[in-house]
């Protein structure tokens, strides 16, 4: 189908590495917790869209200078790993702030905000960008009529299963939400995933192209 093969066996590498942990599923995750289900849906969508992105990057050779230039991969990945430290803080501020200031600890934000964070979050990731270059052509026919279009395709297919992936993930996790008995759970919960995001931040910034 449009110059693409083994399209069962993409399926299930794209499952493979959405069930993988990673900054896109613990982003979900803390979302979920912290605002229930619609701020996990609007996670999911920002991410998404980042997936977007990185598609179109891929399809018009734009993630291609990633691969072969070490500084524009490092100007991504230090952005991206500022970007993660910038949620990191974020989180940690809800978790230490008192419940003297905050009537609800770790309200959640806007989900408008939660689904840019969540964009930020993947598009700033030079790893992803080197992942759909990688992947990509490995299911592209070499004698492909329209190699672009089969790039659009696959990233679709693989924007599509991430949706319904990352949907799944947070209907799993939002009854978890509801039973927390004590506000100090938010706190802990936003400490955690602040702390997380500086360990996933530091992961970015050590990462090599």
């Amino acid at each position: 189908m449009l110059g693409t093969h083994d399209l069962a066996l993409f399926a299930a590498t794209v499952f493979v590495l959405n069930a993988t942990p990673g900054v896109d599923m613990a982003y979900a995750v803390a979302s979920t917790l912290r605002g229930g289900w619609r701020q996990g849906v609007a996670a999911a969508l920002g991410i998404m869209m980042g997936c977007v992105l990185h598609t179109l990057a891929a399809a018009f050779g734009l993630a291609a200078l990633l691969a072969t230039s070490a500084e524009a991969f490092a100007v991504v990945k230090y952005a991206g790993a500022a970007y993660l430290l910038y949620v990191a803080w974020g989180m940690a501020r809800a978790g230490l702030r008192s419940a003297a200031s905050a009537p609800e600890v770790g309200a959640p934000a806007s989900l408008w905000r939660t689904a840019r964070q969540g964009f930020f979050t993947n598009a700033l990731n030079p790893k992803v960008a080197l992942f759909f270059l990688a992947l990509l052509p490995q299911f592209i026919d070499a004698d492909a009529p329209d190699k672009t279009a089969a790039f659009l395709f696959l990233g679709s297919w693989f924007i599509v299963q991430g949706l319904v992936f990352l949907l799944l993930l947070v209907a799993l996790v939002a009854p978890l939400r509801r039973a927390r008995p004590r506000p100090w759970v938010g706190r802990g919960l936003n400490l955690g995933g602040a702390g997380l995001f500086t360990v996933l931040a530091a992961r970015l910034a050590l990462a090599r192209p």
